[in-house]
């Protein structure tokens, strides 16, 4: 990856580290979690707070984290009013995290904890933001393998030059660069874009990912598509370039086109032989105005995708609402 030079400044452990959970619909996994997370936190070089996000699960993913949390002071939740996406529940974690250093892992543990540990020597050598970057994915079909390759690659071209290749939202994020990713407050969110955008020091852990440790994934091929569009929409301007070179490369056909139905049409009127019947070009008429009809709704398409977002965008709405927290002091 290329990226900017920085000075790197040597640093203790932090005073607090914060870890934000997303949860949706995992009442499989919570009590795995539970007992997982118990664990490592005894080993942990420093203190932690957990703050678990519920995203408006339809199970009792919420009466197992309540559960949870009235025992201990150290497991913080938020419950949203509905269910708003993954990158609004890890934006709601951010903001609540007291921590000097943040990281972001998902509820299934695909990620292992124990990279948590690798990131911090990281944090201490003076690198502000420490992503996981996955050599290795247990239990994934070939498909989802050859989607997700795809998918970092095309996201790179798209997105951000410096966007890391298979590395998702599994990271920690040091105080300063947090603060910096807290202020950019727009709707539709790819943090792993933001991320990159915001440069400071950054660089890998690489680890191998483990299978799901129960329940289904709740990112399907649909979402995972839907979540490039929304990334390559809301930081490249490539689509609307698309949309240009599409109209270019529909005018030249049509001019092509054009220019051999005058040729055909002098080569008719220079024909002597009067058994030859010379038929309109009905079939190149019909063609191109398909063609260019096609063209047309499809830069629209694309256009009003982005005339959408900025209606999204300046309509200023909350990117999350929170409905209950337990042991959490909400931002005002």
């Amino acid at each position: 990856m290329a990226s900017t030079h920085h000075i790197l400044q040597s640093r203790p452990n932090p005073n607090l580290i914060s870890i934000v959970i997303p949860c949706y619909n995992e009442e499989a996994v919570v009590p795995i979690l539970r007992e997982r997370i118990t664990e490592f936190m005894k080993v942990l070089p420093c203190p932690a707070e957990i703050i678990l996000v519920n995203d408006g699960s339809a199970d009792q993913t919420i009466n197992l984290l309540w559960k949870w949390a009235e025992t201990d002071q150290r497991i913080k939740v938020i419950g949203f009013a509905r269910n708003f996406g993954h990158q609004p529940a890890v934006t709601a974690g951010m903001d609540v995290a007291e921590g000097d250093a943040v990281v972001i892992i998902d509820a299934d543990l695909q990620d292992p904890l124990e990279v948590i540990l690798e990131m911090l020597k990281k944090y201490c050598d003076g690198y502000d933001i420490v992503y996981g970057q996955r050599e290795e994915r247990t239990g994934e079909s070939t498909f989802k393998l050859l989607t997700a390759w795809f998918f970092y690659r095309i996201m790179r071209k798209l997105v951000h030059k410096d966007l890391p290749v298979d590395a998702g939202d599994f990271r920690l994020i040091a105080r300063d660069a947090l603060d910096t990713l807290k202020s950019m407050r727009e709707m539709h969110r790819f943090l792993r874009g933001m991320g990159a955008w915001v440069g400071f020091a950054q660089c890998p852990v690489v680890y191998k990912r483990a299978a799901r440790v129960a329940g289904e994934t709740k990112y399907p091929l649909s979402k995972m598509l839907k979540f490039a569009w929304t990334a390559a929409v809301s930081f490249s301007a490539f689509p609307l370039r698309l949309s240009l070179g599409l109209g270019i490369v529909v005018a030249i056909f049509g001019f092509m086109a054009g220019i051999y139905a005058i040729i055909q049409a002098v080569l008719h009127f220079l024909n002597t032989n009067p058994s030859q019947v010379y038929n309109p070009g009905w079939a190149t008429l019909v063609t191109l105005l398909c063609l260019i009809g096609g063209a047309i709704l499809i830069c629209l398409g694309i256009l009003g995708e982005y005339v959408g977002r900025i209606f999204e965008e300046i309509k200023a709405r909350p990117l999350y609402i929170i409905r209950c927290s337990k042991n959490v002091t909400l931002p005002k």
